[in-house]
């Protein structure tokens, strides 16, 4: 597992290691590290041309000394200096091996970046906060424009560290090279989105447990359930299906199918006419019972399940309000997703008085009905959003998107790494509710429900979409769930 920090916990642990060491040994670690990873992007090292965006204080110092590093292997290395202040030594050791520092300023720092291989954005450290000023601003523009490769210091400027924020524009970087430890906003969009491929160097912090984390596929693997030799239907899980109308009977099919892609031991699906010919069609495994509209007797005298999953195209009329409200009133585990969250939105104390397990699984859009916070907002500030709502509603919310977050009340969060941009195809979610409420039947607890179905979610996305990766459906997300399960060899 992946642990992320916000940069006063990773200041805090670089203070012991700053009093015990000879003054500069982190940023000669920082910046050897740096440099390697410039040097191997380079390829060739000798004759090509370097930009260093350098501001000032440690982020600065840390591009100074990986500009000298690669100044005496024979690059040209030009530093563009945003600050009256740099740290001295470093730009001494930039000078003593022939790089050539320079005031930014007007239509040469365009022409140098144009000409460069590559550039090392400097300007702004783990403690930036807002938006960028001139006239990095500027430069961060100019770099949108430039093909060379760009590597960032740490975060790339403009990107809150500590929460993935991006008030204005901010660099959009190949490669962000980390010290220490993973920056929560390296992980969390729209800051992950800036980021590119990064690589954490370790520098010899000792850090506490982390309250942001990311799951591999080591940790997916070890989550997931695995049958043995006496294992049955009921010990694999049986979930419980409450999906679908008339109007929309295809987000029935997708969850079923979500649920039978992961291995549910067995699918209980429960609804009205339209959405009950479709399962039963399309999913002949399913046990399937026909209600009428509203009927909350009905529904939970269908017979046993050890979790539900409630909403995707349920509508939201009284009639299927009456559903939920009844699923919501079990003592077992329940996702709410979709159709749903309208309802709870409504009638928020359904959750809020919950003392089993409960999920909610809403986008931004979802989110927003539930907090009454903007859209827009919640979607700039998504760590922040997603563990409002979780502490307001006591429950654990999974925040769909761009980076699938999942928060505790308590402020835990983890993101979910496996992704690819086609996932975002209409019914994707109802898959997702599906995979991660066949976990909950299957014994997991929300957060790892959540977590761990949508890495595998994600997985089967990436493999569904292939390589270069085309457009997908969500039922190709379904198609592909067996291969994203190999994660755990079998």
């Amino acid at each position: 597992m992946r642990a992320a920090y916000d940069a006063a916990t990773v200041r805090a642990a670089e203070q012991p290691l700053l009093a015990s060491l000879p003054e500069g040994t982190l940023m000669q670690r920082a910046s050897c590290a740096l440099a390697r990873r410039c040097a191997a992007l380079l390829g060739r090292v000798y004759g090509s041309r370097v930009v260093l965006l350098v501001g000032s204080g440690g982020n600065g110092g840390d591009a100074l000394y990986a500009g000298a590093r690669l100044a005496a292997r024979g690059a040209r290395v030009d530093a563009l200096l945003l600050t009256d202040n740099p740290l001295a030594p470093a730009l001494d050791a930039l000078t003593s091996t022939g790089g050539w520092p320079i005031r930014t300023g007007g239509d040469s720092d365009g022409r140098l970046l144009d000409a460069a291989h590559l550039v090392i954005d400097g300007m702004v450290g783990i403690g930036g906060k807002g938006e960028l000023r001139e006239p990095m601003a500027r430069l961060a523009h100019l770099l949108d424009e430039s093909s060379a490769t760009i590597v960032a210091v740490d975060v790339p400027s403009g990107v809150d560290a500590s929460t993935g924020e991006v008030a204005g524009v901010a660099v959009r970087a190949d490669v962000t090279v980390t010290f220490g430890a993973m920056k929560i906003g390296l992980l969390v969009d729209p800051g992950a989105e800036h980021a590119g491929l990064v690589e954490c160097a370790d520098i010899g912090l000792t850090l506490p447990a982390a309250a942001v984390s990311a799951l591999d596929a080591d940790d997916v693997r070890d989550a997931l359930p695995s049958p043995v030799a006496e294992t049955d239907k009921y010990r694999r899980g049986v979930l419980g299906v409450v999906a679908g109308s008339d109007a929309y009977p295809g987000a029935a099919e997708l969850v079923v199918g979500g649920a039978l892609g992961v291995g549910v031991g067995m699918v209980r699906f429960v609804s009205t006419g339209g959405a009950v010919a479709a399962v039963r069609a399309a999913h002949p495994e399913a046990v399937v019972t026909e209600i009428g509209p509203g009927d909350g007797d009905a529904l939970i005298g269908a017979g046993r399940v050890q979790a539900w999953v409630v909403g995707p195209g349920l509508g939201t009329d009284e009639a299927a309000a009456r559903l939920v409200r009844a699923v919501l009133a079990t003592d077992l585990p329940v996702l709410v997703d979709a159709d749903a969250i309208t309802v709870v939105a409504a009638q928020p104390d359904l959750v809020r008085s919950r003392t089993a397990p409960t999920l909610l699984t809403p986008h931004a859009g979802e989110l927003s009905r539930l907090t009454g916070d903007d859209r827009t907002e919640i979607e700039s500030r998504r760590l922040a959003a997603v563990r409002a709502g979780a502490r307001s509603l006591g429950v654990t919310v999974l925040l769909k998107g761009s980076s699938t977050l999942v928060a505790l009340p308590d402020g835990a969060v983890r993101v979910n790494t496996a992704a690819t941009p086609y996932l975002a195809t209409a019914g994707s979610g109802d898959v997702l509710a599906g995979v991660c409420g066949a976990l909950l039947a299957g014994g997991l607890d929300p957060l790892d429900a959540g977590s761990v179905g949508a890495f595998v979610h994600g997985w089967a996305g990436i493999a569904a979409s292939g390589v270069p990766a085309h457009p997908i459906s969500a039922s190709d997300i379904v198609t592909s769930l067996s291969a994203a399960m190999s994660i755990h060899g079998g």
